[in-house]
């Protein structure tokens, strides 16, 4: 009972430290540094080489808490892999993968053989090993790193798809290879015979871990189908995780103790084969993602960090030109397996050429498999770890930047652009119905500057005394955005049709970067094609029973909201002066009438008080009468300079 106690302490304190290991990682992003260098950073310095808050023995006591970690990683990548995504374009992606895992593999082996001799006590057998694990896992990727600049980019076409699929499956293929790597690397270790007993010894144990991985598979199939609650069932999955190292030890002392022949198996092979058996065979998919994205921030908080405290400060000072070795290494076999690998599965030349920018990044299973490393092998998993986690956040550090440099190098990146906008209220009207001329009168009256755009000539003259300029247009050209005044526009709303609409949401993103994109929904599925632009979408059924279910719920705020209360209005206005950057709301001196509700930054709504500070860029939703809102208005833009003197 105290010993549990004193892991409940243990663990207690260690999610104190994690906290504050979060707040550093989100801190460093600031930087455009990667998260998990903030993570690992957090981990040096609350490790037994800096402040000493976590000392080797309560990190080896926590080592449940990176086996747990570690299958996680395993579930991940297994889940990763799904056929539907793959097999499309299955042979350039089984091409490419071979050719770079026999590239890198070679060129990582081949100078970590060399380069490790440099250290001292290190046998000949444990160089061999080394050499031998570190070329697997040099060959690793980051999906989660892949995904993320895709989707930050909007990147689409042949390309994208084969990088994304080879980065996928190459981890899948690394965890397979390490199994091997690592059994064979015992055997030189630990002296070991290596001959016909030893092959069927690894032909029982890859039997049994797979078949513990398809049991495993069939338990998370059966756990998906409950009702339980979400947070339930990934506690469960973590908690399964940490049961495959369980076993794993149990069964690896029994059958050394009887049997006189340790039999190892491998959890990470057990848990990829689990997630892969269930996202690709079972109707769990979406579920078992969701389950694993949602439990994923605090995982690899905990997994990196951990990795950090115990991060050998003073090999890695010694050994850091072994990393920037390494990293050449690396890179040489990434580019010539990319290139080499692209032109045999026909891919093209252009193509073949920006490849090897794509494949750089590496994260969790490299992480992962290094930490596994260390922790067997005590004669040279210091140095190796030390060596590859430095390694790994170089390549966390250079890889994204040249991943999207190949995407718009090829021309599949479709990236938010980067407009001038003038602080004027003005928007851009697509439609000529009678509810777009409504609209355009509202916001006339509301002081709104309105260009309204029609693909229709007759009705562009029909409403050439409208009050506001209309524009006639048969395409989307720069001769019409410039007769538009597209670049300075606040806002663009589009009421054509779906497909129409797309199209200009499209354009104004890509070119101008316009914040303010709404569109009136005609087919709910062009929703999430919407949603990718950051478009606010107008569903007109669904706006209508929104609308009745707000006036039943909180009939006065929507008044206030859709402007029918007489007097007041509510708008969002942009902080452009400089001067007020810092500034406490209470210190602003705004009109009596007015009241701040909220301040959306980043992507974020925040809740704001007297002591909330402004910054530059901030869009603050003000409610009050239109005098005192032109007021604020004016009070918030950007003060002009003096005549004679440089901005």
């Amino acid at each position: 009972m105290e010993a549990l106690s004193e892991i409940l302490v243990l663990v207690g304190g260690f999610f104190i430290l994690a906290l504050a290991a979060n707040t550093i990682g989100q801190y460093v992003t600031r930087y455009n540094l990667p998260l998990i260098s903030g993570f690992l950073f957090a981990g040096i310095l609350i490790g037994p080489y800096v402040l000493g808050m976590i000392s080797r023995e309560e990190l080896e006591r926590l080592r449940f808490v990176d086996e747990m970690a570690l299958a996680f990683i395993a579930f991940a990548a297994g889940a990763e892999l799904y056929l539907g995504e793959v097999r499309p374009r299955l042979r350039p992606i089984a091409v490419m993968t071979a050719v770079q895992t026999v590239t890198i593999a070679i060129a990582g082996a081949w100078a970590a053989y060399h380069l490790f001799g440099f250290i001292p006590d290190l046998g000949e057998p444990a160089r061999r090993a080394v050499a031998l694990m570190t070329g697997v896992v040099l060959v690793a990727r980051s999906p989660s790193s892949t995904i993320a600049i895709i989707n930050e980019l909007r990147a689409k076409g042949p390309f994208t798809q084969l990088v994304l699929g080879v980065t996928v499956v190459t981890d899948v293929v690394v965890i397979v290879l390490f199994t091997l790597a690592y059994e064979l690397a015992l055997v030189w270790v630990h002296g070991r015979p290596l001959g016909l007993g030893f092959l069927l010894l690894l032909a029982v144990e890859i039997a049994t871990s797979v078949a513990l991985g398809y049991l495993l598979a069939a338990f998370f199939r059966r756990l998906m189908g409950t009702r339980l609650h979400a947070w339930f069932k990934g506690a469960v999955v973590l908690a399964a995780g940490y049961g495959i190292f369980v076993v794993s030890h149990l069964l690896r002392e029994t059958s050394d103790r009887f049997l006189h022949a340790p039999v190892t198996l491998e959890p990470l092979l057990i848990g990829m084969i689990a997630s892969f058996l269930l996202v690709n065979y079972t109707g769990f998919r979406d579920e078992f993602s969701k389950i694993l994205e949602d439990l994923g921030p605090a995982v690899y908080i905990a997994f990196f960090t951990l990795t950090g405290a115990g991060l050998a400060l003073d090999v890695l000072g010694r050994a850091w030109p072994i990393a920037l070795a390494l990293f050449a290494a690396r890179m040489a076999g990434i580019f010539s397996g990319s290139f080499l690998g692209a032109l045999l599965a026909r891919e093209p030349l252009r193509h073949a050429s920006y490849s090897g920018l794509a494949f750089v990044t590496q994260a969790g299973v490299a992480l992962g498999l290094t930490k596994k490393v260390a922790d067997e092998f005590s004669g040279f998993g210091e140095p190796f770890a030390a060596v590859i986690v430095g390694l790994i956040v170089l390549n966390q550090l250079v890889g994204p930047p040249l991943f999207k440099w190949s995407l718009l190098a090829v021309g599949e990146a479709h990236p938010r652009g980067h407009g001038e906008f003038d602080g004027v209220r003005d928007v851009i009207l697509f439609g000529d119905d009678d509810q777009t001329l409504a609209l355009a009168r509202r916001l006339t009256d509301d002081g709104w500057q309105v260009r309204l755009a029609t693909p229709d000539p007759e009705r562009a003259n029909e409403l050439a005394g409208a009050g506001f300029p209309v524009v006639a247009y048969r395409e989307l050209d720069d001769a019409t955005l410039a007769a538009l005044q597209a670049e300075g526009a606040d806002a663009v709303v589009c009421l054509l049709s779906d497909a129409e609409n797309h199209r200009i949401c499209e354009t104004f993103y890509e070119k101008y970067g316009t914040e303010s994109l709404v569109v009136r929904l005609a087919d709910r599925e062009w929703a999430p094609r919407f949603a990718e632009l950051g478009a606010l979408v107008v569903d007109p059924n669904m706006a209508t029973l929104s609308l009745l279910e707000q006036f039943v719920r909180a009939p006065q705020a929507a008044s206030l909201l859709l402007g029918l209360e007489k007097g007041k209005q509510v708008v969002d206005i942009e902080l452009r002066d400089p001067a007020l950057h810092g500034a406490l709301l209470r210190e602003l001196r705004l009109p009596p009438d007015t009241l701040v509700l909220a301040i959306h930054r980043e992507g974020q709504a925040i809740v704001t008080h007297g002591y909330t500070q402004l910054r530059l860029g901030d869009k603050v939703t003000v409610m009050g009468s239109p005098e005192s809102l032109r007021e604020v208005e004016l009070k918030f833009a950007a003060t002009p300079t003096p005549p004679g003197r440089s901005a």
